[in-house]
């Protein structure tokens, strides 16, 4: 065979080897943001089947206050009954957080409530789990910017549109609820909780709250 053959073969072999290689990694790219995403699903399932202890310790301190125990139970039944995609499961988990938001601005009306054993445990694996979901968020996210950046990027584009690799979906909470700010709450010395995912998936974003404001000097 003549070099220029050789060459030929080489470059055709060559891009053969590239294409697998850029395949392959396609699929473990997709098979990461897969099992990401059961992360964040397990985390969403454990925060649905405290809902409805949490609900019943407060109501029973504040059984007058039905209207925010029926929205957090709506709001619970919709999320856990989303099966769609992450926007759509997003969608549906901004109503909860406002709601869960709403129920603890009650329970912050009674130290009663706020010192009753139950409702602390419940306060700290609620707070566990919010803890765990954002971790699992960030890591999905970061994992699906990644994926997306290959999708878009040459010349790996060639192969995602030859193989029917599309753009896969942030898991983002509603932006509405990420301009109200994420309900904070924190009972002196119980553990703090948060809710919602007030960051862009990019940034990973921050819930530190701003520091207090000084003293007033002292009147001589």
């Amino acid at each position: 065979m003549s070099p220029v053959i050789w060459i030929v073969l080489g470059i055709i072999v060559l891009l053969v080897l590239t294409v697998i290689v850029s395949y392959n990694r396609f699929v473990s790219q997709k098979n990461l943001i897969r099992d990401s995403w059961a992360n964040i699903d397990t985390e969403l399932r454990r925060r649905y089947d405290l809902i409805p202890n949490l609900v019943e310790t407060v109501k029973g301190y504040a059984s007058h206050e039905r209207e925010v125990f029926e929205e957090v139970t709506r709001a619970r039944s919709v999320a856990a009954g989303a099966t769609g995609t992450p926007a759509q499961q997003a969608a549906a988990e901004g109503p909860l957080v406002a709601a869960l938001g709403k129920l603890f601005a009650v329970a912050e009306a009674y130290p009663d409530l706020k010192a009753n054993q139950n409702f602390l445990a419940l306060q700290a694996e609620l707070s566990n789990t919010e803890d765990r979901l954002q971790t699992s968020r960030r890591f999905y996210n970061a994992n699906v910017r990644d994926y997306n950046r290959r999708v878009q990027s040459f010349p790996s584009v060639v192969i995602a549109r030859s193989f029917g690799f599309e753009q896969a979906e942030f898991f983002e909470v509603d932006e509405s609820i990420r301009e109200a700010g994420a309900p904070q709450v924190n009972f002196g010395s119980g553990p703090a909780v948060s809710f919602g995912g007030g960051a862009t998936p990019e940034s990973g974003g921050s819930t530190t709250p701003p520091a207090a404001p000084p003293p007033p000097p002292a009147t001589p």
